[in-house]
């Protein structure tokens, strides 16, 4: 009961996660069952199998809040599915011994793409246009495909990619990235099922991180709108990146002092990550914040004498007389 608790805390917090960055469930997930001495195969197939239920309650969250591009989920979600479903086959085929590093090394990849990422300032301002089906359908067959072989993944391809062309809203990109992600965690689910049986699903830890999830998906999409990813991305991407580091380090049989030094090494890059997150955001705040002044300067100056004779006079202050109607001072 301790571990399916701790499970389940894990689900709430990457859902809580996935939910305000568009990414992150199945990293977060897949990095501490394996950690936890789980084979690559049944992680993946486990934390998928958990994700059909956590997307739907965030995929409704984020429709309810007002998040989805349903024109960008239908054209992402297809391919993701197909290359989902590709990947869980191919992962399903592979010895565990060789499905480790590899798993390992696209989470490790995937969790140092955040911290460099997340260390810069996010463009978040829209150039028109519309997406294009022949940009869509080849991101989803990408992100779906190393989602499945990686355990996590179709966020951090997908989320970043859409930011990046700046025609749509953040928190767009991440409600619709989360919507289509249903689909995708199905295919894959059936990809692990035609290839492991139900025996690679381990139910308790899918029901744990199910709970959590579910429980987490209608706050995740309303934190979406109020929490700096800046700041959580970058913190998330380090946690990966450490924890994944351990299993390549085995692989590698590195032993001695350099496997404390690669330690330190990973930590201070992600201290650097945090530093410069955080100075990212302040410069985006007040970059916001002098647009905003020059913006309200321009149009007083635009404002012409009839505009101003115009204006309502300032009003003395008043205080409310005891009957509550306004009285001067």
């Amino acid at each position: 009961m301790r571990k399916l608790l701790i499970l389940a805390l894990v689900g709430l917090a990457a859902q809580l996660i996935d939910g305000s960055l568009g990414m992150a469930y199945g990293l977060t997930s897949s990095t501490l069952l394996l950690v936890a001495g789980v084979a690559p195969a049944a992680a993946s197939a486990s934390v998928h199998l958990a994700e059909i239920g956590t997307t739907l309650a965030a995929g409704v969250a984020h429709w309810r809040f007002g998040n989805v591009d349903w024109r960008v989920v239908t054209r992402i979600a297809l391919p993701g599915a197909i290359g989902a479903f590709a990947g869980a086959t191919l992962l399903s085929s592979i010895s565990t011994e060789s499905a480790a590093p590899w798993m390992a090394g696209i989470l490790f990849t995937l969790g140092a793409y955040l911290l460099v990422r997340f260390a810069r300032p996010l463009r978040t301002d829209r150039v028109g246009g519309r997406l294009r089906g022949r940009f869509l359908g080849p991101l989803g067959l990408v992100a779906g495909f190393v989602d499945a072989t990686g355990g996590g993944g179709w966020g951090p391809v997908a989320t970043p990619a859409l930011l990046v062309s700046g025609r749509m809203e953040p928190r767009k990109v991440i409600g619709s990235v989360d919507t289509a992600e249903f689909v995708v965690a199905g295919a894959a689910s059936v990809g692990f099922l035609i290839g492991l049986g139900t025996e690679g699903f381990l139910l308790p830890t899918v029901a744990a991180l199910l709970v959590g999830g579910i429980i987490a998906a209608p706050l995740a999409a309303w934190l979406v709108r109020i929490v700096p990813a800046q700041l959580l991305g970058a913190a998330v991407g380090g946690v990966i990146v450490l924890t994944n580091a351990r299993t390549l380090i085995r692989s590698a049989e590195l032993d001695g002092p350099a496997r404390p030094a690669v330690y330190a090494l990973l930590a201070a890059g992600w201290l650097a990550a945090l530093v410069l997150a955080v100075r990212a955001l302040r410069r985006t705040r007040r970059a916001r914040a002098e647009a905003a002044n020059t913006s309200a300067s321009a149009s007083a100056s635009l404002a012409g004498p009839d505009d101003l004779a115009a204006a309502p006079a300032v009003a003395a202050p008043v205080e409310l007389a005891a009957t509550g109607t306004p009285t001067p001072r």
